[in-house]
């Protein structure tokens, strides 16, 4: 196991809130280690939670053309 990291450190990583963590553990998107009633993380396990969810780019990319107006 990789070094563990509590949930600032999480959040820190993430770029996150606190509270989206603790929503994801309830709603079970993430897991995590409850120690001494502190929340702890794999960082090994976050970082391939993260691979897992990577969009992959499957050919060209498409423009958003949303805010161009309709050319006139």
């Amino acid at each position: 196991m990789s070094r563990l990291i509590d949930i600032d450190e999480l959040a820190d990583y993430l770029k996150l809130k606190k509270q989206t963590i603790y929503n994801w553990l309830n709603q079970r998107k993430i897991s995590g280690i409850k120690v001494g009633g502190v929340w702890r993380f794999d960082r090994k396990d976050i970082d391939n939670w993260l691979r897992s969810k990577k969009r992959e780019t499957s050919g060209p990319a498409v423009q958003d053309t949303s805010d161009l107006g309709d050319g006139q």
